[in-house]
């Protein structure tokens, strides 16, 4: 009794409530407020790449307007919460009275809350429902709230805002999470048994399935009144859609670049007005990528090969357009972002190698390199490599040995440039290397290092570039392209030479050049200009193909996540097809020319002695052309190298030692040498002994013409013994 007395005292005040003030959002701020459970991933167009789960504590689904809701669910919604919501103002006092009528005679009867009222008590939290129910200064709140609801939005927004945001079962919330999860189909398409199941569930979230069923058979008797509902079936149809728990946390076409986009997006506030995440990727591309990748990866399944990944760079911005992690359901590591993922990269690290030496000057691009069996000392003994086939070609030129991958000629490189100082050209193309060059050793020329594929295909990039190294993209920037942003930016750096840059592109879209080892029929030419090159790790473990065209910069992996060997599979048979048909697709309708040399570039005739390659014209560092390449005298000057000791050497002084009797000995090869220690003539011939200082020293070789052939950094440290003045 005194609750009912309470409740009859309460219209008078409710009257005089009603015409004060509420602060209540706008329909537009309750609308741009809205943020799903899960952050939609876009392409740079705005078209859907990946849905990610973001928000643990709800389902809530994408906001819905009402007129892409099923009629059936709004009339059941109606039915069932607020059958005169179209007549009253926000609340109905006919249901107050009833309701009040009820609790005076202790009587059930349905509650007089509108769907106006719970729409206030969802959006105001002081407003909302605890697990006691409301008290009553909670209702008179929520009456007022609900009038000032009703003078300032329209209905279709009231019921449109009511959809999106009513609690329906455990964490579902909203229309859109609902109709997902249990029926598995967008809200359009419910129909009435849905609709009526969907309904039922606002008035008991938490019910049996049976309960949930009967109110539903009632809604539906109400919605259909001359048809005739089987209500048995539409038990079994409630009980086994409130089985389904949810939809996948993640579903969409790009799940390593989201999970990599959404850190710094979210971390940043760096999201649409939406809440999605707009990135540089294309979503044609990306399916095609995607689709085609596996449909390759199917064919080489008979060789053990069971990942693969690739990613497709914008030359000019550094934008990922294509970001494919791994083949999916046909890996066992699906998780496993093959992009990121450090690997050895074989012999697609040449390219950089003989870049470095042809802008050291120490090769051009008919520089003749002797391709035979090798043996050369380190410090943990011999180091023998050989050839993929097996095989040597005697005397080749440097653009033979590029662009036919021979592995010879790419150590002797590394001899003459030292591991070291690759190591250091390899971080300033955007590979810094886990170890130092010397860890490493002369298996550095055949990829013995581990590095990533946007890595090494961003360093294809700053080939296809000019030489200029820029950091790689794939959030779609709000700030003007030359300024730095959370995914990545587009400072540029010069890391090559631009001329050495240009040859070895040159080199590497020679189908003449790389015929001896691949065929004049290679998988690795195409209808447009494109630089390209493979490598294959040891054991077989990977298999790459990196390469440029005009616009764009595609790097592809196949292998095995797990590390696995594959069997049989080529440097034309694994990688190189997909790179191929990627890049086809790129140039249905874009042309792609070759670039224009670079200033101090010199093409030239040259000949080679015994007729060891065909006469052709050349390109050359502008002062390193010659007319004629032949074996004696120019291969053995090239070759020209310090042995002993390692470049970055320190050297420990012995106090209890005669400085005398502690002397180092440098050991070269080639003829005619002469040695120089900072800057100071010191000795001639191919080895020398040095009485050390403490200090830095720069220890330069010199060919018979005086010209610096290679050189090695030393620190000398010593205890009790004082360095000269200058040293």
């Amino acid at each position: 009794m005194p609750r009912t007395r309470s409740a009859l005292l309460a219209l008078p005040l409710l009257a005089a409530l009603a015409g004060q003030a509420h602060a209540l959002a706008s329909f537009e701020e309750v609308r741009r407020e809205f943020r799903p459970s899960d952050t939609q991933v876009l392409d740079r167009n705005g078209e859907l790449l990946q849905r990610v789960r973001t928000d643990p504590r709800v389902r809530r689904g994408q906001w819905i307007a009402l007129a892409e809701v099923s009629p059936a669910l709004r009339t059941a919604m109606v039915l069932s919460e607020d059958k005169r919501f179209y007549a009253h103002s926000g609340v109905d006092w006919r249901a107050v009275s009833a309701a009040a009528w009820g609790n005076l005679w202790n009587t059930r009867t349905r509650g007089a809350s509108t769907i106006t009222m719970q729409l206030a008590g969802l959006l105001d939290d002081d407003l909302r429902r605890g697990s006691g129910g409301r008290r009553l200064t909670q209702k008179l709140g929520q009456t007022v709230a609900a009038q000032r609801l009703e003078r300032d939005w329209r209905k279709d927004q009231i019921l449109e805002a009511y959809l999106n945001t009513v609690p329906f079962r455990g964490e579902i919330v909203g229309i859109d999470a609902l109709s997902r999860t249990l029926f598995g189909k967008a809200p359009h398409g419910l129909d009435a048994r849905e609709a009526a199941v969907a309904a039922a569930l606002v008035r008991a979230p938490n019910a049996r399935p049976a309960l949930v069923a009967q109110r539903a058979c009632e809604l539906m008797r109400a919605m259909e009144a001359d048809a005739r509902v089987d209500c048995e079936a539409l038990d079994m149809f409630a009980s086994a859609a409130l089985q389904r728990k949810a939809f996948d946390a993640s579903e969409g076409i790009a799940p390593h670049l989201a999970l990599r986009a959404l850190a710094p997006a979210l971390s940043r506030g760096e999201r649409e007005q939406d809440g999605s995440v707009r990135t540089t990727l294309r979503a044609p591309l990306q399916r095609f990528a995607l689709a085609m990748l596996q449909r390759h990866l199917r064919e080489l399944r008979g060789r053990n090969v069971e990942d693969g990944a690739l990613v497709v760079l914008d030359n000019a911005s550094g934008e990922v357009l294509a970001w494919v992690g791994s083949s999916g359901e046909l890996s066992r590591s699906a998780e496993v972002d093959g992009v990121l993922a450090q690997r050895q990269p074989g012999s697609t690290l040449k390219p950089l190698l003989y870049a470095q030496a042809i802008a050291e000057r120490r090769l051009t691009a008919a520089s003749l390199l002797d391709d035979s069996s090798a043996q050369i000392s380190t410090a943990s003994g011999l180091y023998i490599p050989q050839n993929y086939d097996r095989q040597f070609k005697g005397p080749v030129s440097v653009r033979t040995a590029l662009a036919a991958s021979l592995n010879v000629p790419a150590v002797r490189t590394l001899v003459m440039v030292s591991p070291a100082s690759f190591a250091r050209q390899l971080g300033a193309a955007g590979l810094a290397l886990a170890q130092n060059g010397d860890y490493y050793g002369y298996s550095l020329a055949l990829g013995s290092a581990e590095v990533s594929l946007l890595g090494l295909t961003n360093a294809y990039r700053t080939l296809a570039n000019g030489g200029r190294y820029g950091e790689t993209r794939f959030l779609l920037a709000r700030v003007p392209p030359s300024q730095p942003s959370p995914g990545g930016g587009r400072s540029e750096s010069p890391a090559i030479d631009p001329r050495a840059a240009f040859i070895v592109g040159d080199i590497l879209s020679d189908a003449n050049a790389r015929a001896r080892t691949f065929g004049f029929d290679s998988v690795l030419g195409t209808r447009f200009w494109s630089a390209v090159k493979t490598g294959t790790s040891k054991d077989m473990r990977d298999n790459w193909a990196i390469g440029w065209s005009q616009r764009y910069t595609v790097g592809v992996w196949v292998g095995n996540a797990s590390g696995a060997p594959m069997w049989e599979v080529s440097g034309t048979s694994g990688a190189a097809p997909v790179w191929a048909e990627l890049m086809g697709f790129l140039h249905r309708h874009e042309a792609s020319r070759a670039p224009a040399p670079p200033p101090g570039l010199v093409q030239a005739h040259v000949r080679f002695g015994d007729e060891l390659e065909a006469a052709r014209s050349e390109w050359f560092i502008a002062g390193t052309e010659q007319p004629l390449f032949a074996i004696p005298g120019v291969a053995a000057e090239s070759a020209a190298r310090i042995t002993a000791p390692s470049d970055g050497t320190i050297i420990a002084l012995d106090p209890d030692i005669p400085p005398r009797h502690q002397r180092v000995r440098f050991e070269a090869e080639g003829r005619g040498l002469q040695w120089r220690i900072d800057g100071k003539l010191v000795a001639r011939g191919s080895s020398a002994q040095w009485l050390p200082w403490p200090g830095r020293h720069v220890v330069e070789l010199l060919d018979a013409r005086g010209q610096v052939v290679d050189q090695v950094r030393l620190e000398v440290r010593g205890a009790g013994v004082v360095a000269r003045a200058g040293r």
